[in-house]
C-alpha cells in the first residue's frame, strides 16, 4: 500500500458516524428545491435551502431554461475568453451590473469560481488581502492562490481591522473582503465602518452579496445597497445559487477593474462557460426578483416570526439578523442525532460542524424562504423544540403545543 492509499485507508470519521445511524451528508432530494422536498419516498418540510425567495421551482424561470436549451443548446463547449460567450451571456451581464448598481459585471461557472478569480488576481506580491475570519471558505482559497499577504481580522470587529490597517503601507493594495452576509452566523458585516476605516487608510472594499443578494437592499439588491453604500464599495460579488435559483456566479465592479479580470482571472479564462439554461434562469430571476417586491416582504415576515418563536422555546440563535437562523448545539454528535431524528419527524435542516464554524459551536442551519407558510415554521420549530429537549440542549419547559 502506498502513502496515498495509505491517508486514504485511515480516514474513517465519516464511516465512524454511519456506523452510529446518524450520518448526514449526501441524502438524495427525489424532487424540486421546495418548502416540501421528497427524500426516501417520504415528503419533508425544507428548512435547508438557500433558496430564500423561493424560486427554484418557478414555471417562469423553467420555461425560460427550457427555451434556451431550444435554441442553444445544453452547453457551450469552451471558456468565456474563447468560444463560450453567448450573446446571453451578456444581457445576463448587463442585467447584474444594473441591479447592483455598478458599470459592468462578469458572470463565471460558480459562485466559488468567482471569488477564487477575483481574490486571486485583483492584487500582487506586494498587496495585501484582509478577510473577516467568518468569511466564506471561496474567500479564503482565493486567498491561498494569491501571492499577497492575507490577514485575517475578528469577525466583525472594526477595531481588530483598524489595527492591522494602520500597521500597512498606505501605497500598496489593502483589499478588504467580506461577507455581506455571513452564511452560517446569520449576521450582517459593519459595511458603514467597514468604509469609513477604508477611506482612513486608503484601502478597497470587497463584499460578498451571496448570502445577502434576495434578502438586503433595495429589491434585494444586497448589503451595499441595504447601507447605501454601494459606490463606496470597490467590487460585488454575487452567485445565482441561492437566491437567484440557478448555478453561477459573478463579479460587478467598475469597467477598469472587469476589464482586468476578464484578461487575468485564471477560474474564469480556464473554466467552461455557465450553460444557456443557466444564463436564461439567472436572468428570468432577476426580472421577477424586481417586479415581485411582496417576496422579499414575506421573507422577512417569516424570519421576524421565526426568531421571536425560537427565542421564547429557549434556543441560543447567536447574533443572527437574517433568513439563517443558526439554532445553536455546541456538540457534534447531538447536531447530528437532531438532524438525523429530524428527518424522521419529518423536517429537513442542515447540521453544521468544524471547520465550517468553530470546533465548540456546532449548530443547525436553519434558513427560511419566502414561500414558507407561518404553519410551516411553527410546525417544524415546534418539532426541533421536542427532540432538542430530549436530548438535553434545551431545557425549556414550555409545552410544545399539538403541532408536535
Amino acid at each position: 500500500m502506498n502513502p496515498l492509499q495509505k491517508k486514504m485507508e485511515a480516514y474513517t470519521s465519516p464511516q465512524e458516524v454511519k456506523k452510529q445511524g446518524f450520518y448526514p451528508f449526501f441524502k438524495a432530494i427525489e424532487s424540486a428545491q421546495d418548502t416540501v422536498i421528497e427524500l426516501n419516498g417520504k415528503k419533508l418540510l425544507m428548512f435547508g435551502s438557500n433558496s430564500y425567495l423561493g424560486l427554484t421551482n418557478h414555471p417562469v424561470i423553467k420555461e425560460a431554461a427550457i427555451n434556451a436549451i431550444k435554441k442553444y443548446g445544453t452547453g457551450c463547449a469552451g471558456s468565456r475568453f474563447l468560444n463560450g460567450t453567448l450573446d446571453l451571456h451578456n444581457k445576463l451581464e448587463a442585467s447584474l451590473a444594473s441591479f447592483v448598481g455598478k458599470e459592468s459585471a462578469l458572470v463565471f461557472s460558480t459562485g466559488f469560481q468567482a471569488n477564487l478569480g477575483a481574490v486571486s488576481a485583483l492584487t500582487g506580491r506586494h498587496d495585501y488581502l484582509l478577510i473577516d475570519d467568518a468569511d466564506h471558505a471561496s474567500i479564503i482559497d482565493g486567498c491561498r492562490l494569491s501571492f499577497s499577504k492575507v490577514i485575517k481580522f475578528k469577525h466583525n470587529d472594526m477595531t481588530s481591522l483598524e489595527k492591522e490597517l494602520k500597521s500597512l503601507p498606505e501605497d500598496k493594495i489593502k483589499l478588504i473582503i467580506v461577507d455581506g452576509v455571513f452564511s452560517m452566523e446569520g449576521d450582517i458585516t459593519n459595511l458603514p465602518e467597514i468604509v469609513r476605516l477604508s477611506a482612513k487608510y486608503n484601502g478597497s472594499i470587497m463584499v460578498d452579496e451571496a448570502h445577502s443578494m434576495g434578502v438586503l437592499g433595495k429589491n434585494g439588491s444586497g448589503t451595499a445597497s441595504h447601507f447605501g453604500l454601494t459606490k463606496e464599495v470597490d467590487v460585488i460579488m454575487g452567485t445565482f445559487s441561492k437566491s437567484l435559483s440557478t448555478v453561477g456566479g459573478f463579479i460587478a465592479a467598475d469597467e477598469a477593474l472587469i476589464n482586468y479580470l476578464k484578461h487575468n482571472s485564471r477560474s474564469l479564462i480556464f473554466s467552461a462557460s455557465i450553460s444557456p439554461a443557466n444564463a436564461a434562469s439567472a436572468i428570468a430571476a432577476l426580472e421577477i426578483v424586481k417586479a415581485e417586491p411582496e417576496r422579499l416582504q414575506q421573507l422577512w415576515t417569516n424570519t421576524h416570526y421565526a426568531m421571536k418563536l425560537l427565542k421564547e422555546l429557549g434556543f441560543d440563535i447567536g447574533k443572527t439578523e437574517t433568513p439563517i437562523i443558526p439554532i445553536y448545539v455546541r456538540d457534534d454528535l447531538k447536531t447530528f442525532m437532531l438532524t438525523q431524528m429530524l428527518v424522521e419527524e419529518g423536517v429537513f435542516v442542515n447540521p453544521i460542524i468544524s471547520p465550517a464554524v468553530r470546533s465548540d459551536s456546532s449548530l443547525i442551519r436553519f434558513s427560511l424562504m419566502a414561500t414558507h407558510s407561518l404553519e410551516q415554521i411553527d410546525i417544524a420549530i415546534h418539532k426541533i423544540h421536542k427532540i432538542a429537549s430530549k436530548l438535553g440542549i434545551v431545557t425549556d419547559s414550555k409545552s410544545t403545543s399539538s403541532n408536535d
